[in-house]
């Protein structure tokens, strides 16, 4: 579904941040280096500790920075929408997801960039062979795959990768999957989203990278978080296997669709 004559030069690198002080500075930097004709918003969700201030002052010295300033922490999901819907309206070609804390390293980005050129959305991948994780217990690495897995089993779709953080979208793809149906606030925004990618049959592609653990600052992710993405995709996972289901026998849907929403449903 690629176009390979639709422009790909107008490339927005996004960075949602709460209380990421210390890295957004090193992060953007990071980024101009590597891919230096890219722009770059950062989505700061009012951070106490002072980001947005700072990207402010990183925006004022550098006119290939912007920043979203957002009234409050509403999640990952609602960061990265309505960052793309700024981009999409400002009328850029690519829009990229990043990590503020350089657990995804910018260094990846240009061959992530040059792959979306045969692609509609190119996932930077832990999982496929080449991919690698440095500095994580034994524990998130079992419940990451875990969780891939679980989502593969539900959803049957053939991304190795899906929870990953680190994506690069055409404008034409995200207008074509329906962002204000997207369900999911947290971090099940990334399955929601790469569902309805695979749903709508664009072309979903995987990039080698190695994620590295973040030095600096905390972790937003938790627990909590966790169990909120996999039953979310259980609920999507049973819906989408009833309509296979009733496909299969000609039956009409017995469940109340709205009760059992995913993407495209």
């Amino acid at each position: 579904m690629a176009d390979p004559a639709a422009s790909l030069e107008r490339v927005l690198v996004v960075i949602p941040t709460y209380n990421e002080a210390e890295n957004v500075g090193p992060i953007t930097a990071r980024i101009r280096a590597a891919v230096p004709t890219a722009h770059i918003l950062i989505a700061d969700d009012n951070s106490p500790d002072g980001t947005g201030q700072i990207a402010d002052d990183l925006a004022a010295a550098d006119d290939q920075l912007h920043v979203l300033h957002r009234t409050g922490k509403e999640g990952l999901g609602a960061a990265y929408i309505a960052s793309f819907r700024w981009g999409l309206d400002a009328g850029y070609d690519v829009l990229i997801e990043h990590d503020a804390d350089g657990s995804h390293q910018p260094e990846f980005l240009p061959a992530i960039l040059e792959r979306l050129k045969t692609a509609d959305v190119v996932k930077g991948s832990r999982y496929v062979p080449g991919g690698a994780t440095e500095g994580w217990p034994l524990h998130r690495e079992l419940l990451s795959r875990g969780g891939n897995l679980w989502t593969r089993m539900w959803l049957g779709i053939p991304v190795k990768d899906a929870t990953g953080g680190l994506a690069a979208w055409r404008a034409d793809t995200l207008r074509g999957i329906d962002l204000a149906a997207v369900e999911a606030a947290g971090y099940g925004f990334q399955v929601d989203l790469i569902w309805r990618a695979v749903r709508n049959h664009y072309r979903v592609a995987e990039v080698p990278i190695t994620f590295v653990e973040r030095e600096l600052g905390d972790s937003k992710m938790s627990g909590t978080i966790v169990i909120e993405a996999m039953l979310l995709t259980t609920r999507w996972g049973i819906s989408y296997r009833l309509g296979q289901l009733n496909r299969l026998f000609g039956k009409k849907p017995q469940t109340d669709p709205e009760q059992l929403r995913g993407p495209n449903q």
